[in-house]
């Protein structure tokens, strides 16, 4: 009887152990609603910092939030790569316009240690040698990666415009 009620004990205590790591376990798979909502905003600040560096005519500023291998996929344009592609990018448009944006994510979506925001976005250029204002609104897609360090940056940036092209 002995026998019995201590192989009784050692198998209820072995399965609340199992339980115990493989609730764990899943709790690392699954992060909570808190984690998600912290890096969602994290996501966001992202998205509001490459607005407002775009706004001061900041190519850098731009540039630093991408990824070593971050692909930029302008309109009408061949795919560019790298962050240093990407500020040229940037700089050649701040170079000749002086730029207005206003962009925000409609939706956000974080798993694991990527994301997207899909966008809109608002566009003014007016031409630093005169001339009239291009004006543009355009949807966009953002996939971002969760850094080492825990930050966020792009790792691909694809938009097109919501006018007919002429």
């Amino acid at each position: 009887m002995r026998s019995i009620r201590r192989n009784l004990f050692i198998t209820v205590v072995a399965g609340i152990l199992v339980c115990l790591l493989w609730g764990c376990h899943q709790a690392e798979k699954n992060p909570s609603t808190q984690d998600v909502q912290a890096d969602i905003q994290a996501v966001e600040a992202v998205s509001k910092a490459r607005a407002a560096a775009f706004n001061q005519s900041n190519a850098a500023g731009i540039a630093k939030h991408f990824t070593a291998d971050a692909v930029l996929m302008a309109p009408d344009k061949p795919a560019i790569k790298g962050p240093d592609a990407v500020q040229g990018y940037y700089q050649s448009i701040f170079d000749a316009y002086t730029p207005q944006l206003k962009s925000y994510y409609e939706q956000v979506e974080v798993s694991g240690d990527m994301a997207y925001g899909r966008g809109f976005a608002e566009v003014r250029l007016a031409p630093k040698g005169g001339g009239d204002t291009l004006f543009s609104t355009a949807k966009y897609l953002n996939i971002l990666k969760k850094q080492p360090d825990g930050s966020w940056k792009t790792t691909h940036d694809i938009w097109n415009s919501n006018e007919p092209s002429r």
